[in-house]
């Protein structure tokens, strides 16, 4: 596989948000072409990522925890194996074209960085990365070693997405002014991705045998280990995890961060009744505000995140009786839009009879369609013909930058008055520590951008 120029990829890579951008000068291949796949991550998200690659494609994995990536290694023999991305992009960088990234989010920057410096083109899990400095890196490494970026964000892929973009352009919801957000309580007993502990710091265990505890921490400066740390509840602690909402924030707002282009907020504030006092850790009841600016002829924007919390209460004029466990409103002074925690299934809060009429007469399609649901299919057509992905790392790490703002506001409470062109807190310095957070030796990557 060859790739096109950076001078030629940083010309169309802000235009890819759009739709498809084709990228000039590039020399495509065959789509029927082989493209050799390596997955760093073979548990999990991983496995449902790398899977989507026709087998022979896959020719090296590699993970830290061989309880989880046993399954991933025994149906790809052929692949080669490694527990150290660092070693395994060493050793075969000339055997590899593209890496599939889906560790847990505090390894998804020097994994991702580790690969597109050799040039390779990469898809990352969401979140994109664990705080701003790390999604601004990306953006520019992607432009810079011009390559072919996306996250996995699987509803930016949807018709519902491209359906609510359309009908707002349309004109269909009107101003829009205010959009609401809500996720229920984390059920930290039953729920499979978040663990609590009893104590804060959690108790020290055995590092269980298969697991390498050193390379799963990663930059992250080194704790004991906890079972809940690894495999699977840690996103609840933000040495690792950037709570649920970091971790829900690319599905539920991504519409309307898109649909209305939010860009960043000026404010953020965060109501949090009971915070973990040592901010480690996510609190169980929290309500997010974003205020954004105007957008040249669009109005601002206060947008809020109920999670944990009581919903927001039901407006008579949008004529429903209860809102569903989990979704997002954007509320226009024509119309107001619903979907649920994902964009999948878009409708007005109008009454049925008119939601049918509405959708055999609805707002022409303009935006391409490409596979439901299919994120890492996108990302492999366009290494293959010479496009890029919706949700490429131009798109994405802003939609993962304001979704981080919130997350220090949930983190720490209060107002944050954030500078998005410098990217600084200026009523918060403190949080400087959190905006770009210290690394361990030998996991430093993306200074030489700056």
């Amino acid at each position: 596989m060859k790739h096109f120029s950076r001078r030629s990829f940083m010309k169309t890579a802000a235009a890819a948000t759009a739709g498809v951008a084709v990228i000039p000068n590039m020399i495509s291949c065959s789509p029927n072409s082989r493209l050799n796949v390596a997955a760093i991550g073979v548990g999990g998200r991983g496995a449902a990522c790398w899977t989507q690659v026709r087998p022979e494609s896959i020719v090296a994995m590699c993970d830290v925890d061989d309880r989880t990536s046993a399954k991933g290694f025994e149906a790809r023999p052929h692949a080669k194996k490694y527990k150290d991305f660092r070693v395994m992009l060493d050793e075969m960088g000339n055997d590899i074209d593209a890496v599939i990234i889906a560790t847990p989010d505090h390894t998804h920057f020097p994994a991702a960085m580790a690969a597109m410096q050799l040039g390779k083109h990469v898809f990352v899990e969401k979140p994109l990365a664990h705080n701003i400095w790390q999604l601004r890196t990306l953006k520019k490494a992607a432009n810079y070693y011009g390559v072919v970026s996306q996250m996995g964000n699987q509803g930016h892929t949807t018709n519902g997405i491209r359906l609510v973009k359309e009908w707002y352009e349309a004109g269909v919801l009107g101003e829009v002014r205010e959009v609401i957000a809500w996720q229920g309580k984390i059920d930290f007993e039953n729920d499979g991705y978040f663990g609590k502990p009893a104590t804060f710091p959690p108790s020290t265990q055995e590092v269980p045998n298969g697991l390498d505890w050193n390379l799963w921490q990663g930059p992250v400066h080194q704790r004991p280990f906890n079972k809940l740390y690894a495999p699977r509840t840690w996103r609840g602690f933000y040495d690792y995890g950037n709570g649920k909402l970091g971790d829900w924030c690319c599905h539920t707002l991504d519409a309307p961060f898109w649909a209305l282009d939010l860009g960043m907020p000026q404010t953020v504030e965060a109501m949090i009744p009971n915070p973990v006092p040592d901010h480690s850790f996510v609190a169980e009841e929290s309500v997010v505000t974003w205020h954004f600016p105007t957008r040249g002829n669009k109005a601002p924007v206060t947008m809020k995140w109920y999670e944990g919390i009581a919903k927001p209460a039901v407006r008579p004029e949008w004529g429903i009786d209860e809102l569903p466990g989990s979704g997002m409103l954007m509320i226009g002074d024509k119309k107001t839009l619903l979907t649920g925690a994902r964009p999948n299934d878009p409708r007005l809060l109008v009454p049925e009879e008119e939601q049918k009429a509405f959708l055999k007469n609805a707002p022409a399609q303009t935006i391409p369609r490409v596979g439901e649901e299919q994120p890492v299919q996108e990302w492999v057509a366009a290494i293959k013909n010479g496009t890029l992905p919706g949700s490429n790392f131009d798109y994405a790490a802003s939609l993962t930058e304001m979704a981080q703002v919130g997350v220090l506001a949930q983190r720490f409470g209060g107002r944050l008055d954030y500078d998005a062109d410098n990217m600084k807190v200026t009523n918060r310095p403190e949080l400087d520590a959190y905006i770009k957070e210290p690394v361990r030796e030998g996991w430093s990557y993306g200074e030489n951008l700056w």
